[in-house]
Parts: structure tokens; sequence; C-alpha cells
């Protein structure tokens, strides 16, 4: 299981948790397993997020492997400029 702390925007989609715990060994199936659990979670992820493991952001995609006991952040999508 993989523990995933949510900002503070996420959290009234999920009856005020600011940890979510699901099954997921990549990126990408931490995402799917959030919206399975928490379906109103669809949207935010859908418009775009960023997930960071044990403190680096991750933008190789929805591959990246979850190693276990990894703390995972899904935060707004992190934009340069």
């Amino acid at each position: 299981m993989v523990e995933v702390h949510l900002w503070s925007g996420l959290r009234s989609l999920t009856g005020g948790l600011e940890v979510v715990e699901v099954k997921a060994a990549t990126t990408g199936e931490l995402l799917r397993e959030l919206v399975r659990v928490h379906p109103q979670l669809q949207g935010p992820i859908d418009a775009g997020v960023s997930v960071a493991i044990d403190g680096r952001v991750i933008a190789s995609g929805l591959t990246e492997p979850i190693p276990e006991g990894s703390e995972v952040y899904l935060m707004q999508r992190l934009r340069g400029g």
C-alpha cells in the first residue's frame, strides 16, 4: 500500500482526508486507484497533477515505479514560466 498525501484543495473530495492509502506499484496505477477509491478526484487528475516521490517530482510519465515505503505527494501541476 502507498500512502498518498493530498494538497489541501483535494481534501474536500476525499471526505477531508489528508492521506489516502492505495495499492499501486507505478504512478499510473496510483492515479487510477485514487480515482477508483475516490471518483471525485477524476476532474482534478484529468486537469493535471504532479506526483512527487521521496521529494522528486516525477516528469517521466505514468510508468515511474513507486518503491515500498516511499513518501508520495499529489500536488497541483507545477508549471514553469
